[in-house]
């Protein structure tokens, strides 16, 4: 059972920065744009809600006023690449650097924050309430939030609206051509994914009960990982943009596993990023050579010389 709930926890975990995967999704697949903001908002996430619950603000509510702190963060990313005209990576770092010290200061010039007085935690107070496991919980409530994130964003990509968006992102000087504000959408998907990422940083909160001003450290690195292992694992699938959006959290559980099967298997704990680091190189690298070889069976069938 010890087993089973190290990978139900690691299944959670999955669930939770799915959340933060769904933001890097949009602004780096639909949008084109790698933002660095993600590093900062997931702490500031994370912060706002651990401060608000602190002070008696319900959970629920404290998660929505983190992703309005989230959404701000990327309204101000998105207003130094739109209005400034800084490139959208450095304007992404600088506001990931000043959101350091913010989010030192929303927690009261301390590093790290926990829950433990907190009256309502949300996960460990149902789980003791309901008694059952928080593992049980937790899957419950991250995984029937992921349905309802995923349906809505289903449902605003294909208003018109949403394909301005994607429009955007395709292809900025024809969108603006047929008279699409493109500096509008960046500023849109921007802040619709920085409340996505500090969704998942007050989630996440909850979950570890406590909030830490380096908890986004690397987060970017961990979400493109999840996004192209969920590419590459429903690569043979039909193109479908709700299974594409299903795919990146599948992607962020998967992650999750196999770090906790490196940690069973005795990894030291100061070698987790070199780990992410391969898992990303190998994850990047896969795509291109399935790619290659699907390239060269073509090749070989257009000119007749595949093997008999």
């Amino acid at each position: 059972m010890g087993l089973f709930y190290t990978y139900l926890g690691a299944i959670d975990l999955g669930l939770i920065w799915g959340f933060l995967v769904l933001g890097v999704y949009i602004t780096f697949r639909l949008l084109n744009i790698a933002d660095m903001t993600v590093d900062g908002s997931f702490a500031t996430g994370g912060a706002v809600c651990a401060v608000c619950v602190l002070n008696g603000i319900h959970p629920l509510l404290a998660i929505l006023i983190a992703m309005l702190a989230g959404a701000l963060a990327g309204f101000v990313t998105g207003m130094l690449l739109t209005k400034c005209q800084i490139p959208a990576i450095l304007a992404g770092i600088l506001t990931q650097i000043g959101l350091y010290s913010i989010n030192l200061r929303i927690m009261g010039s301390r590093a790290n924050l926990p829950l433990t007085s907190a009256g309502n935690t949300l996960f460990a107070t149902l789980a003791k309430q309901l008694g059952i496991s928080r593992y049980y919980v937790t899957f419950g409530i991250a995984g029937s939030m992921t349905l309802l994130v995923i349906v809505l964003l289903y449902w605003f990509f294909g208003t018109e609206t949403g394909s301005a968006f994607r429009a955007t992102g395709n292809n900025e000087q024809m969108a603006r051509s047929l008279g699409i504000n493109t500096d509008m959408m960046k500023l849109l998907g921007l802040m619709l994914a920085n409340a996505l990422v500090a969704l998942s940083g007050s989630l996440n909160t909850l979950y570890g009960q406590a909030s830490d001003v380096r908890a986004g450290t690397g987060a970017i690195v961990i979400a493109l990982a999840s996004i192209v292992i969920g590419e590459v694992i429903f690569r043979f699938k039909k193109s479908n943009f709700a299974l594409t959006l299903f795919s990146v959290v599948v992607g962020s559980m998967i992650y999750r596993c196999i770090v906790s099967l490196v940690l069973q298997l005795g990894l030291n704990t100061d070698d987790l990023k070199l780990l992410t680091a391969i898992i990303v190189a190998i994850a990047l690298t896969v795509p291109t050579i399935l790619a290659k070889q699907q390239q060269l069976a073509t090749y070989k069938k257009l000119t007749g010389k595949e093997d008999k």
